[in-house]
């Protein structure tokens, strides 16, 4: 290994060492502990009178942000916590609108408990009203806030499918024409030998 890949492999591990310290950081304003089992962590940012969820780190395993000031979750704000297995954010003013919607998809795949906890503060229409009971509704006319990219998806699968088809016809088509050129050197080696 010559000196310029050594300096490369190095500066490739230190920059993984520090994405893996920053992820796994916890957030100035929350607590936390280690659960004993793996790296799994109990992250407490409960009554710090938060306005927006911290950075949190991937292998929480428990998030306490009740009784904050809390009321809305940005879209993909809590995607990378995979080994989540308990959460709590009840007590805090959230804004029941179109912004709400990405917090209540993802409670009822993650948390159906914690979902059945949080009550709406506002708009006061549906004050004090579950988050999980709100239909679309009431939620108003929602633009496009989630990352939605279905159309995106139809698009690659209809060039895919495209592809798949006109590579098929190109391969037919060569195949047929490949049986005519075989037919037609049999036949000109016959002609050639005077078999005709």
């Amino acid at each position: 290994m010559n000196k310029a890949e050594f300096i490369t492999v190095v500066g490739c591990a230190v920059l993984l060492l520090l994405h893996r310290t920053q992820t796994e950081a916890c957030p100035p304003s929350c607590s936390c502990r280690s659960l004993g089992e793996a790296e799994d962590l109990q992250v407490d940012c409960s009554s710090r009178k938060l306005v927006e969820v911290p950075a949190l780190p991937i292998h929480t395993k428990r998030l306490y942000l009740q009784n904050n000031s809390l009321t809305w979750v940005p879209p993909g704000a809590l995607d990378s916590l995979h080994s989540l297995q308990e959460v709590k954010m009840s007590n805090n003013p959230w804004n029941c609108d179109c912004h709400i919607l990405y917090l209540k998809l993802w409670l009822e795949d993650v948390s159906a408990p914690s979902l059945a906890s949080i009550r709406c503060s506002s708009p006061a229409h549906l004050r004090m009203k579950p988050l999980g009971q709100l239909t679309g509704n009431e939620l108003g006319v929602c633009k496009r806030l989630l990352p939605i990219k279905c159309l995106e998806f139809f698009w690659r699968d209809l060039i895919l499918i495209a592809g798949v088809i006109i590579t098929l016809i190109l391969v037919a088509w060569a195949l047929k024409f490949s049986k005519k050129l075989v037919c037609q050197m049999h036949l000109s080696q016959y002609n050639s030998r005077g078999w005709l």
